[in-house]
């Protein structure tokens, strides 16, 4: 399983989605994921709009294996749902 968090600094939700993926990486060998800093990289809203393919009002931005989840809140039901922490 592989993760991409699309996020900015100073974003709350952002740095949850960062720890819980890094919770998932220490007790899975099966998950990676990996954090864009959109600021950094240049990744304006509308790029990432293309991206999700819908508007988007906030951030993070969360794929799994390229599939579009949402955002923190999303990701979170999503491990859960999936029993992912065991």
């Amino acid at each position: 399983m592989f993760v991409v968090i699309f996020g900015r600094p100073g974003c709350p939700y952002c740095v949850r989605a960062v720890q819980l993926s890094e919770q998932l990486a220490e007790k899975r060998e099966d998950f990676k994921f990996k954090y864009v800093d959109i600021q950094a990289e240049g990744i304006s809203k509308a790029d990432l709009e293309k991206t999700v393919g819908k508007p988007v009002q906030t951030v993070p931005q969360i794929f799994v294996d390229q599939a579009h989840v949402g955002g923190y809140t999303e990701f979170e039901q999503y491990v859960r749902e999936n029993n992912l922490l065991g």
